[in-house]
């Protein structure tokens, strides 16, 4: 029934069907059989003919309010897609693990929100196998992890190449003797480490030294034991954790060796507790990617923030 109610919206400004059709470039038969048409769905006149000029019958005036309110909502939501449109509304939820909440996607946020104040953008950190979850049941819209999440559930855009290295504590004799194949903190931020003219270590060299090693269900800790096993090493495990940065913080006080991530190393304020090793092997290398629910249209605010960052 109101289909077509710019017509008698027209008329109810004019007052008049002839300047109504004039205004609407229509004849005035066809104006006229128009609003006679939507009067028969609504089922009770519109406009009492009677009166010079044309007024709106009790059932006209609730069916003009009725419009009005309708031509709002329209004019509202045309006003928030041509907002979103220049993300000046709108809001993007991200997730990552403690690392990539701590210190990779803070600088990106804050970039984004700069460039557009007026969008809200949210970030959750939890585990990987939390995060996965979330943005499976639609909670987040974005996560950024350097897991293989599972294709047949969820697209992505690589966004980074994370090396993993081994971490010593520098108070270890050993290191004297491995001095050759440390790696600086510098060569690792210029990424100089991945010249080929820098030799790896064996893993054999750290026989008996304590390790710390990443639970199984974490990709850091599936890769570090996929490299032990390619080098027929077995590890004396003294910690089991959750997160590469308690493994960062638990390396550094001396209590073992840890398989840590360039990116991290890059990152996290220079620290003499530990020397770095290069690794050798595919299984040292992972994409870090933005993940999101396949099949899900990706909003104005997800399309600029990976045009942005990927």
């Amino acid at each position: 029934m109101f289909q077509g109610m710019e017509y008698v919206y027209e008329v109810y400004r004019e007052k008049s069907f002839s300047k109504a059709a004039a205004k609407l470039f229509i004849s005035q038969p066809s104006l006229s059989a128009t609003v006679k048409r939507i009067e028969k769905k609504v089922g009770y006149p519109i406009f009492d003919r009677s009166t010079k000029p044309l007024r709106l019958t009790e059932y006209g005036v609730q069916y003009i309010r009725t419009v009005e309110r309708i031509m709002a909502a329209q004019a509202e939501f045309t006003t928030y897609l041509n907002d979103i449109g220049e993300l000046k509304t709108g809001t993007l939820r991200i997730g990552g693990t403690n690392f990539f909440s701590s210190w990779i996607l803070p600088p990106l946020i804050a970039d984004f929100t700069q460039a557009y104040p007026q969008m809200q953008v949210s970030l959750t950190e939890e585990t990987t196998a939390n995060l996965t979850q979330l943005l499976q049941n639609g909670m987040l819209d974005m996560v950024l992890d350097n897991s293989v999440l599972d294709e047949q559930i969820f697209d992505h855009e690589v966004c980074l190449e994370e090396h993993l290295l081994v971490a010593v504590p520098s108070a270890l004799p050993i290191n004297e003797r491995l001095k050759k194949y440390q790696v600086t903190v510098e060569d690792v931020r210029s990424r100089r480490f991945l010249s080929p003219d820098i030799p790896c270590i064996h893993l054999q060299e750290l026989q008996d030294l304590p390790f710390i090693m990443m639970k199984q269900e974490n990709d850091t800790g599936k890769r570090a034991r996929l490299i032990c096993q390619e080098q027929q090493f077995t590890p004396n495990v003294a910690f089991e954790l959750d997160q590469q940065m308690t493994a960062y913080n638990v390396a550094c006080s001396k209590l073992g060796v840890a398989f840590l991530g360039d990116l991290l190393i890059s990152r996290v304020p220079p620290n003499s507790s530990l020397c770095y090793y290069k690794l050798m092997g595919a299984a040292s290398v992972r994409n870090v990617s933005f993940y999101w629910k396949k099949g899900r249209y990706l909003s104005r605010a997800m399309e600029e923030f990976l045009r942005r960052y990927v």
